[in-house]
């Protein structure tokens, strides 16, 4: 109890929950006045750090209009465009308040689009809490210990399949016995919620030429990538063009904002313009798309992710060195400025990979880190970001911690 996110609660590691009062920049200072460096970042969304003066001075602005009219603004369509601009494959989008309803309701439509039932996702990959994804989903259900969830009916996850992350072989073999049933698979393209585990050379590639070939919808959840990997996120990085998207956490700014979008053939079929029903109150209030079109203005910024790579990459080569230089052997996958860590000496490609961590003495080293001015999430299961509030300082500071505290784990 006392969290309104399981993960919150720190169960995963033994410790207590870190209640939290203020932050700025790359800081955060908890109810007692401890301050931390902070590598979790509101779970992604701050990639400018927190309290960025362009990004309250807008929030603050539009309050004085109104927070909420159940109507159309200039601010939604506002971010809609900068949205498209950046993206691609996104023709259209719908705004909704989390990363959640983005996916549930990317499904909905994937199914009412083709006329099929069966949804394919990954092992590891989380795609938010609702009945349909919550099958191997990695992330708060694999700190919890349990597959999936109670309260979830079994008829929920019938047509639900979940295969193993990074392998495109499995994809084929159930291509070949449903392929006229399956209404989309949906992929984290750079899964974020089984600590981080990048794509295999090809494996999204070949995942869209399987799709394409049978018809077959292609949906990146981008919520954790979108706008982190690189401003047009991780399609952009690999180059993929998928038929929907699920975006969230950056868009908002550090309020509550998610959306999805795709082919205008098919985001037409959304209600009022066609069958497919969704709907939302909050959907595209002003304060939120307010703090988004000002958090992206940021990122349109000339060598803004150029200095976040430098930055990133610093973290995980200091990292990495103070794990050689202790004899921890550890594994660190990087994409951008999202970083795991794991406790095993082998690659980590995929959610069994994953699960080979010592949870132990990952335990060990996050409250020892903590206890040294750094907060990192607390589960295996979850990914570090970097800010650009970040310094070099702060980096230097985040590994020399590290290299004491892995003398302390050998």
């Amino acid at each position: 109890g006392g969290v309104n996110s399981p993960v919150r609660a720190c169960k995963a590691v033994g410790g207590s929950p870190l209640f939290i009062d203020r932050a700025d920049g790359a800081y955060i200072f908890d109810a007692d006045g401890n301050s931390y460096i902070d590598y979790v970042c509101s779970w992604g969304p701050m990639i400018l750090g927190h309290r960025h003066p362009e990004v309250i001075a807008a929030i603050r602005g539009v309050l004085e209009r109104g927070t909420s009219f159940g109507a159309p603004t200039d601010l939604e369509t506002k971010l809609a465009e900068m949205v498209t601009d950046a993206v691609p494959s996104v023709e259209a989008v719908r705004m909704v308040n989390s990363g959640t309803e983005a996916t549930m309701s990317a499904v909905r439509l994937a199914r009412g689009f083709t006329g099929r039932d069966i949804i394919i996702k990954f092992d590891g990959c989380y795609h938010g809490h609702s009945d349909t994804l919550l099958v191997e989903a990695g992330s708060g259900v694999a700190t919890l210990g349990i597959p999936g969830s109670p309260g979830v009916p079994q008829g929920c996850v019938e047509q639900t399949i979940s295969l193993p992350y990074n392998d495109i072989g499995p994809v084929h073999d159930m291509m070949s016995q449903k392929a006229d049933k399956i209404a989309c698979v949906i992929v984290e393209p750079v899964a974020g919620n089984m600590g981080l585990v990048p794509p295999n050379p090809g494996f999204l590639e070949d995942l869209r030429t399987v799709t394409q070939d049978n018809g077959i919808l292609l949906i990146f959840d981008e919520v954790m990538t979108g706008f982190r990997v690189a401003y047009g996120g991780a399609q952009a990085l690999y180059g993929i063009k998928p038929d929907l998207t699920c975006m969230g956490k950056i868009i908002g700014g550090g309020l509550p904002v998610a959306a999805y979008g795709g082919r205008r053939e098919i985001m037409e079929k959304i209600a009022p313009k066609g069958p497919v029903y969704q709907a939302g109150t909050l959907s595209g209030n002003p304060v939120a798309m307010t703090a988004g079109i000002a958090t992206l203005k940021q990122l349109q910024r000339q060598g803004f992710y150029e200095e976040l790579e430098e930055k990133s990459a610093l973290l995980a080569e200091g990292l990495g060195k103070a794990a050689d230089e202790t004899g921890i052997r550890v594994t660190i996958n990087r994409v951008g400025s999202m970083l795991g860590i794991f406790f095993t000496d082998r690659p980590v490609n995929n959610f069994s990979d994953a699960q080979t961590s010592d949870l132990e003495r990952f335990a060990g080293y996050y409250n020892k880190m903590l206890e040294n001015g750094v907060y990192c999430a607390p589960s295996q299961y979850e990914a570090l970001f970097v800010s650009n509030a970040h310094t070099r300082k702060d980096i230097e500071s985040t590994t020399r911690a590290a290299r004491k505290i892995f003398e302390t784990l050998i």
